[in-house]
């Protein structure tokens, strides 16, 4: 504007640019230091990858995504820029048990032992199951996570949860990663995960289950941890209208977002 002042009125570039004219005659008479020069481009790179990445990523994230372009900027600094912006990421919510565990199938021993850190691929897989809400009804979720790399090696969903669902889940990571190795398969000590259907399949692929203990939720913690993570950064302040809508929204927050 000020190399342009000579050219066009005040008036008519603050309204092109989009800032407000006693902005400009402030900064006239007290120009920008180099900080907030580079705090201003900074914000820009900031509210790119805000927008990007749809909202999830909060401030230790964006730093991070920021070193790996090359521009070393602290996390406090990072938080000071979005807070200035009102750039908030999508809210928490309550995570919502949905285990029933109130059946006489018998249950499997507890193998994992909070070992959450295995040396290698294959070795341990945690699975879990949620919902999620739309206009045709619920629509229900199981995954089955690598733990040595928390990577999603299968998943499946269906408007039921019957045994089915687990197993089609338990088929992908078998096709995906399984060749020969042993692995242990940890859950909860949900009726799908104990059914005859379910643990025949197991017994099929050479898979050693374990279940959680009663009531002790942190020995299922990554696969739960997994299932907050797409909430708050998928599902809440989304409305499907079908489940089909969910579905693709789920299966690109999972193989084209969180997997790569």
């Amino acid at each position: 504007m000020e190399n342009l002042c000579e050219d066009f009125p005040i008036v008519r570039m603050a309204s092109v640019f989009k800032v407000h004219r006693g902005g400009y005659y402030k900064w006239t008479k007290h120009p920008l230091t180099q900080r907030e020069l580079k705090d201003i481009e900074l914000t820009r790179m900031i509210k790119r990858i805000f927008v990007k990445y749809k909202e999830r990523y909060g401030s230790p994230r964006i730093a991070k995504e920021l070193k790996e372009q090359g521009i070393t900027c602290s996390k406090n600094r990072v938080c000071r820029l979005m807070r200035q912006e009102r750039l908030m990421p999508k809210a928490r919510r309550k995570f919502k048990v949905t285990t029933n565990s109130n059946h006489d199938l018998k249950a499997s021993p507890e193998l994992v032992k909070r070992d959450c850190n295995p040396s290698k691929p294959n070795q341990i897989w945690t699975s879990d199951l949620t919902y999620i809400r739309t206009r045709d009804g619920w629509l229900y979720l199981c995954v089955i996570l690598d733990l040595f790399s928390r990577k999603i090696v299968g998943w499946s969903m269906d408007k039921n949860m019957q045994s089915s669902m687990f197993v089609r889940a338990l088929d992908m990571a078998k096709e995906n990663r399984l060749q020969d190795s042993s692995v242990i398969f940890h859950s909860d000590r949900g009726v799908q995960y104990a059914s005859n259907a379910f643990r025949k399949k197991l017994t099929e692929y050479k898979i050693v289950q374990s279940m959680s203990r009663p009531g002790n939720c942190l020995d299922n913690a990554p696969s739960e941890s997994f299932f907050h993570t797409l909430k708050v950064e998928e599902v809440y302040g989304q409305s499907y209208e079908t489940r089909q809508e969910a579905q693709s929204c789920i299966f690109e927050h999972i193989e084209v977002f969180y997997n790569r």
